[in-house]
C-alpha cells in the first residue's frame, strides 16, 4: 500500500512587528516629522510640499527609482546652471499649494466678476472718452497675449523642472495667476465688445502682432519661451521683464492714469495681476536670495545672474523704450514715459540689492 506524502507548510505566527501594530509617542499623530519645519512647528504647506518629490541626496538610497529614455533621472540638477547647496532650503513664503491655489483664484474671479458686473449694471463704459477707450483696446488687449504667453510657454513649461517638490509648486501657482490674468483681460474684452460704444475687440490681435510699439515686448516673449535653463527663464522673466517691462506697463502707466480718464474699472482689474506678480515675486525674491547667499556656490551664482542680465536688460529696457509712444495716446495724460521708466529702474535696482547683485550698466543705456 503506498503511503499518501503529507506536505507541510510553516505555521504562522503573529510576532506583533507588522507595520501599524507597534505603538510610539507620535502613533496617532497626523503630522509628519521627516523634516525639520522652518519654526516651531510644521505648517500645512510644508507638510504636503516638503520632501513629497523624492530626491537621491535625501532619501533615495538606491538612487532615482524612474528616469528618462536618454539617462538622466527624475529630476536632474543640470537642467540649469545655478548651483545650489541645498536646494530643499528654499520654502515659498506665501506657502502656496493645491488648495490655495483654487482659494485665492476663486476669491479674485469673484471679485473681478463683480466688478465687470457693476460696471456694466451701471453703464459705467458710457461715460469713456474715445482715446481711452482706444487705449484699452490697443494696448491692454495686447498685453492680454504677454500674459497668455507667459502663461502657456514660460512657467506652465517649468513648473515640473525645478529639483524639488516646493520650487515646482510655486512656480505652477505663477503659472494659475498668469492664465487667469489673462483670461480676466479676455472677459473685459468682451464685455466692452458687447457695449454700445465705439469699441473693436479684435483690434488687439493685429496689435500685437504688426504695431511697431509692441513688437520688442513680443519678441522678448518669444525669445523667453526658447530659454532650455529653468532658473535662467524664471530670473529673466520675474526679476527683469517683469520689473522693466510688466509693472512698467500696469502699474506705472495703466493704473496711474485710469481715473484721471474716468475709468474705475481697469485699475481694479490690472490691480489683481499686479497683486498676482507681487507674491510671485515674493518667491522668486527668496529663492535667488538663497542662491546669491550660499556659502559655497554664492559667488558663482552672481556671475552667473550678471551674465544672465547681460542678455536680458537690454532686450527688456529697448522693449520698455518702444512703449513710449502709448504714454501719449490718453486724453488725460497724468504721468511722463520719463518718469515712469525711473520708476521702474529703482524699483528694479532696489530688488537687485536685496538678492545681493549690482545694478547691470545696461540699465542705463
Amino acid at each position: 500500500m503506498t503511503q499518501t506524502k503529507q506536505r507541510s507548510f510553516p505555521k504562522i505566527e503573529f510576532t506583533d512587528s507588522e507595520a501599524g501594530a507597534l505603538e510610539f509617542p507620535s502613533s496617532t499623530s497626523r503630522s509628519y516629522n521627516y523634516y525639520k519645519p522652518a519654526k516651531l512647528r510644521a505648517t500645512m504647506y510644508e507638510d504636503v510640499t516638503v520632501d513629497v518629490q523624492p530626491d537621491p541626496d535625501r532619501h533615495l538610497s538606491q538612487g532615482w527609482i524612474y528616469g528618462f529614455g536618454n539617462g538622466p533621472g527624475g529630476y536632474p540638477k543640470e537642467w540649469t546652471q545655478a548651483k545650489s547647496s541645498n536646494w530643499h532650503a528654499f520654502l515659498d513664503p506665501n506657502e502656496e499649494w493645491n488648495q490655495t491655489i483654487y482659494r485665492n483664484n476663486s476669491a479674485t474671479v469673484r471679485q473681478v466678476d463683480l466688478g465687470l458686473q457693476n460696471a456694466k449694471r451701471a453703464r459705467a463704459y458710457d461715460s469713456w472718452n474715445t482715446a481711452w477707450l482706444k487705449f484699452i483696446e490697443r494696448n491692454l488687449g495686447a498685453w492680454m497675449h504677454a500674459e497668455n504667453g507667459l502663461a502657456l510657454h514660460v512657467f506652465t513649461s517649468i513648473q515640473r523642472s525645478g529639483p524639488t517638490n516646493m520650487i515646482n509648486t510655486a512656480v505652477a501657482v505663477n503659472a494659475a495667476h498668469k492664465m487667469r490674468f489673462a483670461q480676466d483681460l479676455a472677459l473685459f474684452n468682451l464685455d466692452l465688445s458687447e457695449a454700445d460704444v465705439p469699441f473693436d475687440g479684435s483690434a488687439h490681435k493685429e496689435v500685437w502682432q504688426s504695431a511697431p510699439e509692441w513688437q520688442p515686448t513680443r519678441q522678448v516673449v518669444e525669445q523667453l519661451t526658447a530659454v532650455g535653463d529653468w532658473c535662467e527663464l524664471l530670473f529673466a522673466t520675474n526679476i527683469v521683464f517683469e520689473q522693466l517691462v510688466g509693472s512698467l506697463f500696469r502699474t506705472e502707466l495703466v493704473m496711474q492714469i485710469a481715473a484721471r480718464n474716468g475709468d474705475y474699472i481697469t485699475p481694479t482689474l490690472v490691480g489683481t495681476g499686479e497683486h498676482d506678480y507681487d507674491r510671485d515675486l515674493g518667491y522668486s525674491r527668496n529663492l535667488y536670495r538663497l542662491l546669491t547667499r550660499d556659502e559655497q556656490f554664492g559667488e558663482r551664482n552672481k556671475e552667473l545672474f550678471g551674465e544672465w542680465m547681460a542678455t536680458w536688460v537690454p532686450r527688456c529696457v529697448e522693449a520698455a523704450h518702444a512703449l513710449q509712444p502709448i504714454w501719449s495716446q490718453p486724453a488725460d495724460k497724468a504721468v511722463t514715459f520719463a518718469s515712469s521708466f525711473d520708476a521702474a529702474k529703482q524699483k528694479f535696482s532696489s530688488l537687485l540689492a536685496e538678492l545681493g547683485l549690482e545694478t547691470p550698466k545696461e540699465l542705463d543705456r
